[in-house]
């Protein structure tokens, strides 16, 4: 894999995680008003792109697995940042979700 095709799988990474992140926000938001029914439905969609980012992660990993180097530059590595943030804010969520429940 090239680092131009590494960028771009890096750029897809960026996109879902960053489509998942403003999902995961609108539901805290929901939540704040007591519309969890849409809350849940805006968590399902941050679920569904952060698959489409662990895809696109899979896809580098799969290459650096079969010893294809991946030459990785900062857009893969922030990819890489933005995803893993995004996974903790959807941990977070899951607690706030529940203290607002209550």
């Amino acid at each position: 894999m090239t680092k131009e095709e590494a960028t771009m799988v890096g750029f897809e990474i960026v996109a879902y995680s960053g489509d998942a992140r403003t999902k995961l926000l609108l539901a805290l938001q929901e939540a704040k008003k007591g519309n969890f029914d849409k809350c849940e439905s805006l968590i399902n969609e941050a679920n569904d792109c952060l698959v489409d980012a662990h895809k696109s992660q899979t896809e580098l990993l799969q290459e650096e697995a079969r010893g294809d180097g991946v030459e990785v530059g900062f857009i893969t590595v922030h990819a890489q940042d933005h995803l893993m943030t995004t996974m903790l804010l959807k941990d977070v969520m899951d607690t706030l979700v529940d203290i607002y429940r209550k």
